[in-house]
């Protein structure tokens, strides 16, 4: 915790209000939406196939505190210029950390919870904002960072930051290219306008995941190492990992109020309006109804939410681990029961 803090000690403002505005309903035209519906569905199956032969046992807990981590780092959204905020995706991380497969289905469950239980981004258009912030992410970020495993910690972290700054520039050029072929926003006008302002939102993407990087390399080294993928996790760090999400999650309350990236371009662009409610309210914007919006309902919120997540990308994990464990029935066998 005392490595993260350094990061972003300017950042931090007064009250929350929206900790993070993904892609609301309305922004995206329905053909648009299916069609990201179904890249994400064969992205998140291929990802469960791959992540049966990779997950060991001991590396499940640490998909429960990685997604936790990530939740709570996203509701804190810190200002860059301009009266614009930015909050951090962890594709990166989470694939750095857990491989790109596993790393998918944590963010995954972060954008979904963050969807149903917080309406935080539009249900029609989920599949668009787990393939922006969370596969396209994940998979950027590995493949920079697996370039230089071997090399030295330095190199690694450099690339590590560069790779993070560059997944949150490719989700908001898809973002922009979606918004484009919605006829919400000229191309000529999105583009640019997403691109421009989230260049400054990656390099606190950037810090933030170096930072952790740091800390995971001065305190769990092995976590890091590819051919130790199967003995990762341990309960010691469990706790440690729970414990610094939970920590962030109390820093909530401090996030800068500010639009973040994708509301400041629809406001300029004219386009905002166009976004639709959910259906329904369960923990609106991040509070709970009967303490209305104050610091405990912000808190009391993050809490049920980094524990929800947690608890959900740990129930994957272990559901994964055992239908991999689970010997399949010789051809004219019966399945055991």
């Amino acid at each position: 915790m005392l490595l993260l803090w350094p990061v972003f000690p300017d950042f931090l403002q007064a009250v929350v209000d929206d900790p993070a505005l993904h892609i609301p309903d309305g922004f995206l035209s329905l053909p648009i939406a299916f069609i990201f519906w179904i890249a994400t569905v064969v992205l998140l199956g291929i990802a469960v196939r791959k992540t049966q032969d990779q997950l060991g046992e001991r590396q499940i807990p640490l998909m429960g505190i990685m997604a936790a981590f990530i939740f709570a780092a996203q509701m804190l959204n810190f200002p860059v210029a301009g009266g614009t905020s930015g909050h951090m995706l962890g594709g990166a991380l989470a694939a750095i950390v857990l491989g790109p497969w596993a790393g998918m289905l944590v963010m995954a469950c972060v954008i979904g919870l963050q969807a149903f239980l917080f309406q935080d981004g539009g249900l029609l258009v989920m599949g668009a904002n787990i393939f922006n912030m969370g596969l396209l992410t994940a998979l950027i970020g590995y493949g920079l960072y697996r370039s230089v495993v071997g090399q030295s910690r330095t190199v690694r972290l450099a690339v590590a930051a560069v790779a993070a700054w560059l997944t949150v520039m490719a989700g908001a050029f898809v973002t922009a290219l979606q918004l484009g072929f919605s006829d919400t926003s000229p191309f000529g006008i999105a583009v640019p306008a997403m691109l421009g302002v989230h260049a400054l939102i990656g390099i606190g993407e950037a810090l933030i995941t170096v930072a952790a990087l740091a800390f995971i390399t001065q305190t769990r080294p092995d976590l890091l190492e590819v051919e130790t993928v199967k003995a990762r996790g341990g309960a010691g760090w469990v706790v440690i990992g729970l414990t610094i999400a939970l920590a962030l999650v109390l820093l909530s309350p401090l996030a800068s109020a500010d639009p973040d990236g994708l509301e400041r371009v629809a406001e300029d662009m004219g386009f905002l309006a166009q976004g639709q409610a959910a259906p329904y309210n369960i923990l609106p914007d991040y509070t709970i109804p009967f303490l209305g919006k104050s610091t405990a309902s912000t808190i009391v919120a993050g809490l049920i939410g980094a524990l929800v997540v947690a608890a959900t990308a740990f129930g994957i994990g272990r559901f994964i681990f055992r239908s991999a464990a689970r010997p399949t029935p010789k051809a004219g066998q019966p399945a055991s029961r």
